[in-house]
This record gives C-alpha cells, sequence and structure tokens, in this order.
C-alpha cells in the first residue's frame, strides 16, 4: 500500500521541491492519533514529503483554478456590461434609456484643433466635424447636443454652428 502510494504520487509528476515552507506537513497537521490509524506513521520521511508536496500542488491547482474560473467571469460579465451599452454611451453621451431629445447634452471647454477638423475638449475627448467647422473653437465653451438618427449637433457659446459631429477618442 505504502509503495502503491508513492507510485501513484511520483506517476503524478509531484516533486518534492514543490512543497513551499509554509505547509507544515501532514505528521504536524493530523493529531498523532490520526496520523497512526490512517496508517501514515509507517511511511518514510521521504514518502511523507512526497505526500505533502502532493496536497500542496493540489491546493496550488485548485487556486489557480478557481481565480482563472472568476476572471472568466468577470470577464464575461464586463462583456455583457459593454455589449448592453447604447450608442449614445459608446459615445460619451450619457444613455437615460429614452428619447434623443430626453438625453442630456455633453458642455466642456475646447482646448484645441486637432487634425483639420476635428478637436479636443478639456475631458480628453477628440471629436470630428462631419462637414467642415468655420467656428473658432479653441478656448471656447463648446456644447453638444444629440440629435435624431444618432447624430450629434455642435454648439459654441450657446449658439447653434448647425454642424454635426462625431466622437473620435
Amino acid at each position: 500500500m505504502k509503495t502503491l502510494i508513492a507510485l501513484f504520487l511520483l506517476s503524478a509528476g509531484v516533486a518534492l521541491a514543490q512543497a513551499p515552507a509554509t505547509f507544515p506537513g501532514l505528521k504536524t497537521v493530523m493529531t498523532p492519533e490520526d496520523f497512526a490509524r490512517a496508517g501514515l506513521s509507517g511511511l518514510t520521511p521521504e514518502q511523507l514529503a512526497l505526500i505533502d508536496a502532493a496536497i500542496v500542488s493540489h491546493y496550488n491547482r485548485t487556486v489557480t483554478t478557481a481565480a482563472s474560473q472568476q476572471a472568466a467571469v468577470i470577464v464575461q460579465q464586463q462583456t455583457v456590461a459593454t455589449n448592453k451599452r447604447t450608442w449614445l454611451a459608446r459615445f460619451g453621451m450619457p444613455d437615460l434609456g429614452a428619447d434623443w431629445r430626453d438625453v442630456p447634452s455633453l458642455k466642456a471647454r475646447c482646448t484645441g484643433w486637432v487634425g483639420g477638423n476635428g478637436f479636443q475638449l478639456d475631458n480628453g475627448q477628440v471629436w470630428e466635424g462631419e462637414e467642415h467647422i468655420s467656428t473658432e473653437l479653441a478656448g471656447h465653451d463648446i456644447e453638444i447636443q444629440a440629435r435624431p438618427a444618432g447624430n450629434f449637433a455642435l454648439y459654441v457659446d450657446g449658439v447653434n454652428t448647425t454642424v454635426l459631429v462625431h466622437r473620435v477618442k
């Protein structure tokens, strides 16, 4: 029986070096009576070390598997949450799940131009006009309002520029 246990553990590839110093071993964990009743008192120190290493290896695999499964669940939950976001939420606009007229506008200060027809806001977002923007935006307060069919309109200092814009970043 003892030889069978040792051969099983060796065939499973358990090495003595895998057992961390923090595991005290079966002899310490079990009461002397339970240790003797289990038939472990007749094992050599090498055989006990193999069993201890197998327990540590099993524990490490179990912890790693549980952590991987938990990480997979978190990724799945984040994916589901991302997929449930509507087009407004994906473009940085608040999504109230209502009509576009009920969606609050985005108010920010333009910090400067990006490229030919794009502009950056103080919140880090970058937007671009669907057509040429002839109004100077740098340093001005702007407002971006939702419009029908997933469009957004640009307002500069409260004045409608009648320019449709889309978020780039």
